[in-house]
């Protein structure tokens, strides 16, 4: 399983309060998720709302892709969430 982040694109989904980002292995897409909880593991006292989210996605990607990883390989399913205790 090797995963790709060729898309720099994400979005804010207000329901889940999360940023939505996909990943791709091979020819497969994945969605990932990143909760609110681990948003605020990432940068402590991020502030509610799209704006912010997207803000602490963009300055940490890397990292977060590189948590995206790990959670992927533990094995296929439709979407993952990140969770603080991921970081």
């Amino acid at each position: 399983m090797s995963l790709s982040f060729p898309n720099d694109s994400r979005s804010y989904d207000a329901t889940r309060r999360a940023v939505r980002f996909w990943g791709y292995d091979s020819a497969m897409e994945s969605s990932f998720f990143l909760t609110e909880e681990a948003m605020k593991r990432v940068q402590p006292g991020v502030a509610p709302g799209q704006a912010a989210a997207l803000r602490v996605f963009d300055d940490n990607r890397q990292l977060i892709y590189a948590a995206a990883t790990k959670v992927f390989k533990r094995g296929r399913k439709g979407s993952y969430d990140l969770i603080a205790s991921d970081f």
